[in-house]
């Protein structure tokens, strides 16, 4: 009798691909890749590539030539790879980083960012009647996640998008770097007219996230109706999302932008759009 082996093993023609950071042992797409493989039944790996950044180039250049399908990247590698694309999506170009890579088969490197993307999608998922065109966006941050989403709601049609940051400044200078007459820049903290009639407001800092100081909002004024989303996924309910859920707002987790973030990448490199369940959230939310 054959007893059965109990784990998938790697052919001579696995496709690989991985996510490429320093450090990386925090992430949770190996996790979140690996799921989808076993799902799927996919000969192929998603392995986590510690990479220091004086060394990004070079590794970049021998993962394409030991065949790997592409590769994720993480900040601070996400800039340092739009020089090294010969290709960029016009979302990457927009935004200014890149996250996905695809090493195609006639030899180019692509670059894309489906940061965006994931935002928009994890925001369809859990309220699929919200219609971005419908009313302002109030954006709180403005670092490189703050300009994936900026990108992302203005290609939604969003008509107005009010954008703070605790340095005014910076929140001016992204403002001006992506021109668009419809970001305009509010100020920190947030005036209750900013929130009177908006139909989303959207935290992209790290305030509020384990190990991270307190994002401290007053959504006084902020219609019942409109919807707070938060990046941020550890905790999963952040003190944001809390005191909106306590007033009676709806709320969506940032847990989904990341996982649907990693759709496209998974498609490119393993031929299959996966789907985002709650099975996946529960399988990547998980200790073990």
């Amino acid at each position: 009798m054959t007893s059965r082996i109990p784990y998938r093993t790697l052919s001579g023609t696995s496709r690989l691909a991985g996510v490429m950071g320093w450090p990386v042992s925090h992430s949770k797409s190996p996790r979140l890749h690996g799921y989808w493989l076993a799902k799927y039944g996919i000969d192929g790996s998603y392995m986590p590539l510690p990479v220091e950044p004086k060394n990004f180039q070079d590794a970049l250049k021998s993962l394409r030539n030991l065949g790997f399908s592409g590769v994720n990247v993480t900040i601070p590698q996400k800039e340092m790879a739009m020089p090294e694309c010969d290709e960029l999506s016009d979302r990457a170009r927009r935004i200014g980083a890149v996250n996905t890579v695809t090493f195609a088969k006639d030899g180019r490197v692509l670059g894309d960012n489906t940061d965006g993307f994931g935002f928009i999608e994890n925001l369809r998922q859990e309220a699929p009647d919200i219609d971005f065109a419908s009313g302002p966006a109030v954006v709180l941050g403005a670092g490189g996640a703050s300009r994936a989403v900026l990108v992302a709601l203005l290609d939604e049609g969003v008509p107005e998008i009010r954008i703070a940051n605790r340095t005014r400044k910076r929140a001016y200078d992204l403002a001006t770097e992506i021109n668009d007459p419809r970001i305009k820049v509010v100020n920190w903290p947030l005036d209750p007219a900013d929130l009177a009639d908006a139909l989303l407001v959207v935290n992209t800092t790290s305030l509020g996230m384990v190990g991270q100081p307190k994002l401290e909002i007053d959504l006084e004024g902020l219609p019942k109706t409109a919807l707070v989303t938060d990046i941020v996924y550890a905790p999963l309910i952040t003190d944001l999302l809390a005191q909106a859920k306590k007033r009676g707002n709806p709320v969506v987790d940032g847990l989904g932008m990341l996982l649907h973030q990693a759709r496209p990448g998974f498609h490119r490199w393993f031929g299959i759009d996966p789907e985002v369940t709650p099975e996946l959230r529960e399988f990547v939310l998980s200790p073990d």
